[in-house]
């Protein structure tokens, strides 16, 4: 395409949502609370549009592709689900934290409010790592995405979308994201169903055989629906992703968004309904490509198809583009600021210093997006996979410990060790399948030996700060136990009997 089209195309789409987001933020004076959280404000069927375009980045044209390219049937399988659990999950344990703390905005005041300051401070760095490492990745898959389509500097569109998101979020806060979500959802809706239809209007039965196909000229990549081999990838993917996006605060923020419980639970479950078949489809399109051959870049695996496309096709894809990354750039914003001021900063930081965290962290974002080297560290995409990976870690061995909580059965000094024995067990799982050295190694990268997600770091993860905060919180119980006045225990025995 037309690098001039694409950039008008680019312009108009972000001075259209820019608009929406700044209606929105004028309509009524905001206070904090309502900046952070528009408490109450959401139906179920605008939160599910909410939920799902802040879910859909523009990651989705490249990461299920390149998973798809390169591994197998379970591979796609298991990116598909780890994208829709999350509000399963959002879904079923949202109302209950919703129940207990009426008045919070993020997961970290729950964790405040049950396990204590310092677990809050915890889960508030673990959100801010895996958001703000997201929100840089949106930023180099915009500039990558109008660099393939258009040939533009992959700066520009970077800048651009920063400048239009953070003007409307820092301003309107999380009230003009979620006004701008919605039309957002729409957008990509239409157009991905329609930009779908034409990719799937050909021979559907060479897409087909494409997709069975082993990659003929790529030994790195298997690119095949028919290759069954590859469940422990696919579960470790459901599980570091569903781990880390618990931890991402745009998706709870909304649950404190919804006018009720119930609003909560139909918007989750419509936002995991409208995810799961379109990555699904996005991995199958990978395959398709790899069973046509290699490809230069595998990460744009997807847009190999449409070498032949029409130019407007083409421009459907810019502007559906910048939809997909305006909708979770602004809610990633939103989100950071929000574990900033209230996680971060013990709720210290007024509105105007809110704003200012807002727009302080695009540039800083923006830059680490063009793949700086900074001493001897490259943001390039492994090592932001890396950093991903790491995340991903450190939410899975604190996931269970934090959603434990909601069961008052569980002690707050348990579910703080479990999270700590979360990261033991990594390491004594590492020397128990090698030395010590490796279960180190596997805290900063839990890759296997073909640098994927390694399924057994991330279960170690997972079980070892499950049982503990279990164990530890039935001994604390035990002890706790003595405590009570012997003829409350008697009279207790008693009851228990008699029934």
């Amino acid at each position: 395409m037309d690098t001039n089209i694409a950039y008008g195309l680019m312009l108009v789409t972000l001075g259209f949502f820019g608009y929406i987001g700044y209606q929105a933020a004028t309509e009524r004076k905001l206070e904090a609370d309502e900046y952070l959280s528009a408490r109450g404000s959401q139906d179920w069927l605008r939160i599910g549009l909410s939920l799902f375009a802040s879910g859909m980045g523009i990651w989705i044209l490249f990461g299920p592709s390149e998973v798809g390219y390169y591994g197998g049937f379970w591979d796609v399988v298991g990116y598909a689900v780890s994208a829709a659990t999350p509000f399963l999950l959002l879904a079923y344990v949202g109302p209950m934290v919703r129940d207990k703390l009426p008045d919070g905005v993020t997961l970290a005041d729950y964790v405040r409010m049950r396990i204590g300051r310092p677990m809050q401070i915890y889960v508030g760095v673990i959100s801010v790592i895996y958001m703000f490492t997201f929100l840089f990745a949106e930023f180099t898959a915009i500039g990558k995405a109008m660099s393939v389509l258009s040939d533009m500097d992959p700066l520009i569109p970077m800048i651009a979308v920063g400048a239009v998101t953070v003007g409307y979020t820092a301003y309107g806060g999380l009230p003009a994201s979620l006004r701008t979500d919605r039309i957002q959802a729409w957008v990509v809706l239409w157009l991905v169903i329609a930009l779908l239809l034409f990719v799937f209007a050909g021979d559907l039965s060479n897409l087909i055989s494409d997709a069975k196909a082993y990659n003929p000229e790529d030994d790195w990549s298997i690119g095949s629906m028919s290759y069954m081999d590859s469940f422990k990838s696919g579960l470790a993917l459901v599980i570091a992703i569903t781990a880390a996006e618990m931890f991402s605060q745009g998706n709870w923020q909304r649950a404190w968004a919804s006018e009720n419980n119930e609003a909560l639970k139909k918007g989750a479950l419509l936002a995991a309904g409208l995810v799961l078949p379109l990555v699904f489809i996005m991995g199958v399109l990978g395959t398709v490509a790899a069973g046509q051959g290699a490809v230069d870049d595998p990460s744009a695996a997807f847009f190999t198809l449409l070498e032949d496309a029409h130019i407007l096709i083409i421009a459907g894809f810019v502007v559906l583009g910048i939809a997909l990354v305006c909708s979770s750039v602004d809610t990633l914003q939103n989100a950071v600021s929000a574990s900033i001021t209230r996680d971060l900063s013990d709720n210290k930081m007024n509105l105007d210093q809110a704003r200012i965290a807002t727009v302080a962290m695009i540039p800083l974002a923006i830059y680490l997006a063009t793949g700086p080297t900074i001493g001897n560290f490259t943001f390039d995409a492994a090592s932001v996979f890396g950093i991903f990976l790491f995340a991903d870690l450190l939410a899975a061995a604190t996931v269970l410990p934090v959603l434990l909580t909601l069961s008052d059965r569980i002690k707050s000094r348990a579910a703080l060790a479990g999270a700590v024995c979360g990261l033991l067990s990594v390491v004594i799982y590492g020397m128990y399948t090698a030395d010590l050295s490796t279960g180190i190694g596997y805290l900063t990268s839990p890759t296997n030996e073909f640098g994927m997600a390694n399924l057994e770091v991330f279960v170690s993860a997972l079980c070892g700060s499950g049982l503990v905060t279990i164990i530890g919180s039935e001994l604390i119980g035990m002890q706790e136990l003595p405590n009570i006045p012997n003829e409350e225990v008697a009279n207790q025995e008693g009851s228990s009997e008699s029934e």
